[in-house]
């Protein structure tokens, strides 16, 4: 039997950090009063094109918000907004979802808002996402899935250090139908 490469309180034994990328954006925790603009985001096409969940009414997203918020302490996928330094203005989303501890595994989740893009905030975030859960934290592997059409993320991916390792086919359920899935992943070293 081997030793867990995480320890059951590894992230819920402290609060859920702010972290800065150094270069204009902050990773913070979400608060209630984040669900007008996180609603706003998802009315946008391009988060119901390559999102599942839609937001029907600021009441839904706050609901969202307030399971975001316990799901550090349940270390079971954290969530983090990305807002810009200066205003605080909210400019996307970063998560850790399908945590293992004891593998030391996590997938990397991302979107940003429609007036973000472009300005390799996704990127920006993810990669610092990243350095604290392999460096700081100690995950061993993280993973990040995209469909394989969307040809932004992938860039994402990329431009995060996050190689490309192949293809998940008919792997995830969008609204108009399965989509193959390109799998990337960073682990500790690289």
């Amino acid at each position: 039997m081997t030793s867990p490469v995480l320890p059951t309180g590894t992230l819920a034994r402290t609060p859920q950090p702010t972290l800065p990328t150094g270069d204009g954006l902050l990773l913070r925790p979400w608060r209630a009063e984040d669900a007008p603009a996180v609603h706003a985001a998802f009315q946008d096409p391009e988060i119901h094109r390559w999102h599942v969940r839609a937001a029907d009414s600021e009441a839904e997203v706050g609901g969202w918000i307030e399971e975001w918020v316990r799901a550090w302490a349940e270390e079971r996928a954290p969530q983090w907004a990305v807002a810009d330094a200066d205003t605080d203005g909210l400019l996307g989303r970063v998560a850790l979802r399908e945590i293992h501890l004891d593998d030391g595994t996590a997938e990397v989740a991302y979107w940003t808002t429609a007036e973000a893009r472009g300005q390799g905030v996704a990127a920006r975030a993810t990669t610092t996402l990243a350095r604290w859960a392999l460096d700081d934290i100690g995950f061993h592997r993280l993973e990040l899935l995209h469909a394989v059409r969307n040809e932004a993320s992938c860039r994402v991916a990329a431009k995060a250090g996050f190689l490309l390792e192949g293809t998940k086919r008919s792997s995830a359920l969008h609204r108009d139908g399965w989509h193959d899935m390109h799998l990337h992943a960073r682990v500790q070293g690289d």
